[in-house]
C-alpha cells in the first residue's frame, strides 16, 4: 500500500511539472498572428515580430529552429519594469536587449543559450525596460550595439 501511494504521488508530481513546462504553449491559440515592425540601431534594422499580448510574450521564440540574421522578436510591455527572460523551450541562442521608454538600450545579455533542463536560469536586467528585443546570438557584438545606444521603432500594431 505504501509503495502504491508513493508511486501515485510521484506520477502526480511529474504530471504537474509537465503541465508547468508546457502551459505557455498549451494555452496559446494556434496560428496566433504577431504584428510586424522594425527596430533600428542607426542604419542596421531588424524586422521583428511584435509580442504585445501576455500569451504572445509567454510563447516568444519557443520551438523556433532558426531565426534569419535580420529578424527578431520585440516584446512590448504596458509600462517600464524589471522583466527577466528565460530560454525554456527556446532552441536557438539569442542576444537579449532591454530598451527603456526613452528608446535607450539599458541592458544586454549576450549569447544566452537554450535551456535543456527542467529548471532554467533567467537573464535579469539591471535596469527597468519597456521593450525587450531578441536577436540571434552574436549580433549585438557584431553590430556594436551597446548600453546607452538608442533604438528607433517602426511598429504596425
Amino acid at each position: 500500500m505504501f509503495l502504491e501511494t508513493l508511486l501515485l504521488i510521484i506520477v502526480i508530481v511529474i504530471l504537474v511539472l509537465l503541465l508547468f513546462m508546457f502551459a505557455p504553449t498549451l494555452f496559446v491559440p494556434s496560428g496566433q498572428q504577431y504584428s510586424i515592425g522594425s527596430v533600428c540601431f542607426g542604419e542596421k534594422c531588424f524586422q521583428v515580430e511584435i509580442a504585445k499580448t501576455k500569451a504572445q510574450r509567454e510563447r516568444g521564440l519557443m520551438y523556433r529552429e532558426k531565426l534569419d540574421k535580420d529578424k527578431g522578436m520585440l516584446f512590448i510591455f504596458d509600462k517600464e519594469g524589471m522583466y527577466p527572460f528565460w530560454m525554456k523551450n527556446t532552441l536557438i541562442p539569442l542576444d537579449i536587449i532591454w530598451i527603456d521608454g526613452n528608446n535607450k538600450v539599458v541592458f544586454i545579455s549576450q549569447n544566452v543559450q537554450p535551456c535543456k533542463t527542467l529548471i532554467c536560469p533567467s537573464a535579469v536586467p539591471s535596469e527597468q525596460a519597456k521593450y525587450v528585443l531578441e536577436i540571434n546570438a552574436g549580433f549585438a557584438e557584431k553590430l556594436q550595439i551597446k548600453t546607452g545606444d538608442y533604438a528607433s521603432f517602426k511598429l504596425k500594431i
